[in-house]
């Protein structure tokens, strides 16, 4: 992207499928040139990482270096799903094979027949689940539900997963032989805490994708790299967000920054977490709250403030109803 590039070497922005990635410190580097070499095999992929640390650009990278990159990129989070409506989605279903099936539907594995399909969170994946991707991934052909013919798929399946499966094996939750299946080769996506290098970067582009006009202060640039980042750069994220929303300037400094001032250590090494202050929701609540101030209360406004829709706004204000106790009634 244009504007990101000016704030940092062409060589550390990158896109993959449409996704943003920015990779500066030596740690992302190393994993970038594995991520090339695996790419070019057949194996299948667990990407392993906390929540945020960007498993999902590790995945969609591993598909734009590979042979089948010119075919269908599909992914699905697993948690997002009910456990009734995933063997549908996975493996599609039949026109009257239950109800509300009026028309017949191809599978997500169908869909990336000769691509790659990512299953992220594949930690949430209920037993019964676990047992019908085993068989696929050997290349067992299948059934839509509700089907009597076969479905044979030729699918690369990538898996991501900030459980900790090996434990998920030994306590029983997680099969042992669909771990190793997926697990033919692991990749470690390093916390944001681990590559410091990345976090005024990474900063930078989450402001530029809001505002180009918006830049952080050295003393802010200090704050954000001493933070411990346990949410990693979707924390980041937030934080920005709401910075820019505090900001009476172009010019983010030190007191914008919600919560990390208290969070910040004496000794400059990394920072303890204070407790509420930094987790992700109190700080987009506090981001909503300061975007209905400064615009008095106008939820259009706010919203393209935060640059998210009035429909995601409203949804935000009915789900913090209960903590927005006290505060200003902000009419539509």
């Amino acid at each position: 992207m244009p504007i990101v590039a000016q704030m940092m070497p062409l060589a550390a922005q990158q896109c993959f499928l449409g996704l943003a990635a920015v990779i500066v410190s030596p740690a992302m580097r190393r994993l970038m040139e594995l991520v090339e070499r695996v790419a070019r095999t057949s194996a299948s992929v667990l990407i392993v990482g906390e929540t945020g640390s960007g498993k999902e650009i590790v995945a969609r990278a591993i598909h734009h270096y590979s042979l089948r990159a010119p075919k269908p990129w599909v992914d699905v989070n697993c948690a997002a799903l009910p456990d009734l409506l995933m063997e549908s989605e996975l493996f599609g279903h039949e026109k009257g094979a239950f109800s509300g099936a009026d028309t017949a539907k191809p599978g997500l594995f169908e869909m990336a027949h000769t691509g790659t399909l990512f299953l992220d969170e594949i930690g949430e994946l209920e037993p019964r689940m676990q047992v019908k991707l085993l068989r696929v991934l050997d290349g067992v052909p299948y059934y839509r539900v509700g089907g009597q013919k076969k479905v044979q798929v030729n699918t690369r399946v990538l898996a991501a997963t900030n459980q900790d499966l090996e434990a998920g094996v030994r306590d029983g939750s997680f099969r042992s032989d669909l771990y190793h299946r997926l697990n033919q080769c692991q990749l470690r996506v390093p916390p944001l805490r681990e590559r410091v290098e990345d976090i005024i970067p990474l900063a930078e582009h989450f402001l530029r994708l809001q505002n180009d006009q918006i830049l952080l202060s050295e003393d802010a640039k200090h704050l954000l790299r001493r933070h411990d980042w346990s949410g990693n750069a979707r924390e980041l994220r937030n934080v920005v967000t709401a910075a820019l929303v505090r900001a009476s300037g172009n010019l983010i400094e030190v007191q914008d920054i919600a919560g990390l001032r208290a969070a910040a250590g004496k000794s400059g090494g990394p920072a303890s977490r204070p407790p509420g202050d930094l987790r992700l929701d109190g700080l987009e609540k506090e981001a909503i709250l300061e975007a209905l101030r400064k615009t008095d209360g106008h939820h259009q406004q706010a919203a393209d403030l935060l640059g998210i829709s009035r429909r995601t706004l409203s949804r935000k204000l009915k789900l913090y109803g209960p903590d927005l106790k006290g505060e200003p009634t902000y009419a539509y």
